[in-house]
């Protein structure tokens, strides 16, 4: 089995590239940091493929594709990459690269990979959203609405496979606050959770095919009670 991995340099998409090398999958690993990916293809050399790719650059799906080809094909696409930042402030540049990376660039990546698929007999999508994208979030209003945008998508995305009877699944996984330099330098985060074990949970849901997969227990209750929470009241929560 052939695994892309766009975000695999830390985090989440590091961990997540390291389980399924570990079960023998091959995997085309990608990031803007090299050096991180080379270090993984240094331990397992005759599984791992590695390329260079920034999703917000207009090359980067023909990189992607070249991926693709030197992995041999491709079973499921997997994407880690993203930003995201707390911008009380509402500074725009921060506001503006974190659309043009969770929005502009997801849209970018996973659209390529549909499309290959599309044409190559089908296949696995399966991307880490948030829990972020439940509600609008005061202190980080462009990263809350950029996962919305991906909750939304892929969920568009698995409705038009169904429509033209392309073999392709789908898989929305959106993790609570985890431990990985996404967070540095923003303040503390209630029930932070470990990137090895969101990324095993990850593996497992997309084993299991699942569809959306809210990671762990504890944030599925709290997302789902927030969806209960009247719009009069949430605008006037201090978060």
């Amino acid at each position: 089995m052939n695994a892309i991995i766009i975000g695999a340099s830390s985090g989440i998409g590091n961990e997540v590239a390291r389980l399924l090398l570990q079960r023998g999958w091959h995997c085309g690993i990608a990031a803007r940091r090299t050096e991180p990916l080379e270090q993984l293809r240094s331990e397992y050399p005759q599984l791992t493929e590695t390329e260079t790719i920034d999703i917000t650059s207009e090359e980067a799906p023909e990189r992607l594709l070249q991926l693709i080809e030197r992995l041999g094909g491709m079973d499921l696409y997997f994407h880690a990459s993203g930003i995201g930042k707390q911008n009380r402030d509402l500074q725009t540049d921060i506001e503006m690269s974190t659309v043009d990376t969770n929005a502009m660039g997801f849209t970018r990546m996973v659209d390529t990979a549909f499309n290959y698929l599309a044409s190559h007999g089908g296949g696995h999508i399966a991307a880490i959203s948030s829990i972020a994208g439940t509600k609008g979030l005061g202190p980080a209003p462009s990263y809350s609405a950029t996962k919305a945008f991906q909750n939304t998508y892929l969920q568009a995305l698995e409705q038009l496979a169904n429509a033209r009877r392309l073999n392709i699944r789908f898989t929305d996984l959106r993790p609570g606050f985890v431990d990985t330099p996404l967070l540095d330098g923003d303040n503390h985060f209630p029930m932070m959770l470990r990137p090895q074990q969101v990324a095993k949970e990850m593996v497992e849901s997309i084993e299991r095919r699942r569809h959306v997969r809210v990671i762990d227990w504890r944030w599925r209750i709290i997302t789902a009670l927030w969806r209960l929470i009247p719009r009069s009241i949430w605008r006037k929560l201090s978060l």
